[in-house]
């Protein structure tokens, strides 16, 4: 059992603190998320709940300190759009979204803050996954090679591949949630499904399989891998050069490279066959958005 008073968030530490437990264990885990349809039945907040969750028990069981969440992310675009049209329909989604562009400079930032606070090794838990963590893996490569900051970005499901299979509501997800937070799910409020999108507000086809039982044994491997990466990682971290202080024109200028590539950027593009929104959906205008987003056309990033 861990101890829940303990702080490790950077929020919540006073100077010695913090200075006492970089110094132990330098390592920083960001949780990521956003706020989404889960069904009817779950807290549109799940994606978030979990990666504070995790790293927030990494953190006392492994050391090191959480930073402040990230509670916005990349939805709506690319191959968000035909999901959401499928699943969502013309309904309000309730989404915190922000597009990649927005979320990728941030993130560069996020890591720059990290940097000059000295940490040596970065976790980086994102509890929406679906491929546009592949994107921050991007930036993180790319601050790594010029600062030497070791970067981990993980979305959930990925701590534990090849023992469970991650959803979106489903028996999965809504099992990660009863497990640490019970009161934000109500089962029972499961009902027939509907032609179309509508009443199910993208709920998963095996909900009513979820449980705590399951979320507990899920949650668990998870952590436990987190703990893997940080004491396998850690002293590889060490061993790099003494990192210097990042200033705003080294992160400008990342970002320029990292904006230069954004044709490949996964959570710009549609699934290899994914079905195309309808131009009577909502979601159209944000399947293809790169001549939205920069301002130039496709061919012309």
């Amino acid at each position: 059992m861990t101890n829940s008073h303990i702080p490790v968030r950077w929020a919540e530490l006073r100077p010695e603190d913090f200075r006492a437990r970089r110094e132990a264990v330098p390592v920083v885990y960001l949780p990521l998320g956003l706020c989404e349809p889960h069904g009817n039945v779950a807290a549109l907040g799940l994606d978030l709940i979990k990666a504070e969750y995790y790293c927030e028990e990494a953190a006392r069981r492994f050391g090191g300190i959480v930073a402040p969440a990230q509670g916005y992310h990349i939805h709506e675009c690319g191959f968000h759009a035909p999901w959401l049209a499928e699943v969502v329909g013309e309904e309000n989604p309730l989404l915190a979204a922000i597009p990649p562009h927005v979320m990728l400079h941030l993130f560069l930032y996020l890591l720059r803050s990290f940097a000059n606070a000295g940490f040596k090794f970065v976790v980086a838990v994102s509890g929406h996954a679906g491929g546009s963590q592949e994107d921050l893996r991007r930036a993180a490569s790319a601050f790594e090679r010029a600062t030497d900051l070791a970067v981990v970005v993980r979305a959930d499901p990925e701590w534990v591949a090849g023992l469970y299979r991650g959803d979106h509501a489903g028996k999965y997800e809504l099992s990660q949630l009863l497990a640490m937070r019970p009161e934000l799910v109500d089962l029972s409020l499961i009902g027939p499904r509907q032609s179309g999108s509508h009443g199910r507000f993208a709920l998963g086809h095996d909900a009513a399989e979820a449980s705590a039982e399951h979320g507990h044994a899920i949650n668990e491997a998870i952590i436990a891998a987190i703990g893997r990466e940080v004491s396998g990682s850690l002293p590889l971290a060490y061993k790099r050069f003494p990192q210097k202080l990042v200033d705003y024109a080294e992160v400008e200028l990342l970002w320029s490279q990292l904006l230069a590539t954004m044709q490949e950027w996964r959570s710009l593009s549609l699934y290899p066959g994914q079905a195309p929104v309808p131009p009577s959906s909502r979601w159209h205008s944000y399947a293809q958005p790169l001549h939205v987003l920069t301002g130039h056309n496709d061919s012309n990033p």
